[in-house]
């Protein structure tokens, strides 16, 4: 890895990782090759070209991922990149289980990571069906179309999160009111967090706000 290109964020963020270290650091090293810039976004580790997003390093329970954040759009000539939930219509990951599996398929890991940045190089972009769910606002679906760092965490989210800001969302009558609603509400999706989701770290429902924030104002 080149010095230049370590953001101190990720390195705090790979110290206090207590499941898929590894597999993190492995992860990490092989995307530095590619040449990418080295960010820190929705707590994860993210790396740019010419700050445009190009894949992001997340864990789960049962498996860590590589998620790119325009997969939609790749040729996925082994097969092997997967659609998180049906919601998510850009983001594709390649998902891991252990770190050896990583080192054998470096390879095949640049080949897809090279390929998102000629997507990027060409200004290619998804075309993003309407959710037949439930209609997004104007006022949201106009910052959405504006800001693609919004675009992809409010994709992140659950169905369920994405429908409670939707509905939160529309429930104004004017303009006006959604949109300011939009504008408390765009930190708070930027983050991953949803509409009743603790943003203070103090709930003893968490993820769930209980209130406890009060308690210190």
């Amino acid at each position: 890895m080149t010095k230049g290109n370590i953001n101190p964020k990720v390195d705090e963020f790979l110290n206090k990782a207590e499941k898929w270290k590894a597999e993190f650091e492995e992860l990490r090293a092989i995307v530095l090759e590619c040449g990418l810039t080295e960010e820190f976004k929705w707590m994860h580790p993210c790396y740019t070209y010419k700050k445009k997003n190009i894949v992001l390093i997340h864990g789960f329970k049962e498996y860590c991922a590589l998620l790119f954040h325009k997969g939609a759009l790749l040729k996925d000539n082994h097969g092997i990149l997967i659609q998180q939930t049906e919601n998510v219509q850009a983001a594709r990951q390649i998902r891991f289980t252990d770190v050896q599996e990583i080192v054998e398929m470096e390879n095949i890991i640049k080949e897809y990571i090279h390929e998102a940045i000629e997507v990027e190089k060409a200004g290619l972009e998804v075309e993003y069906k309407k959710d037949t769910e439930y209609v997004i606002p104007e006022e949201f679906q106009v910052k959405l179309d504006e800001n693609f760092d919004l675009k992809t965490a409010f994709e992140a989210l659950t169905p369920g999160r994405q429908r409670a800001y939707i509905f939160h969302f529309s429930q104004p009558k004017q303009s006006k009111t959604r949109a300011a609603r939009v504008e408390k509400y765009i930190p708070q999706i930027l983050n991953g967090k949803g509409l009743k989701d603790c943003t203070c770290g103090l709930s003893k429902r968490m993820p769930n706000c209980d209130g406890s924030h009060k308690a210190v104002r």
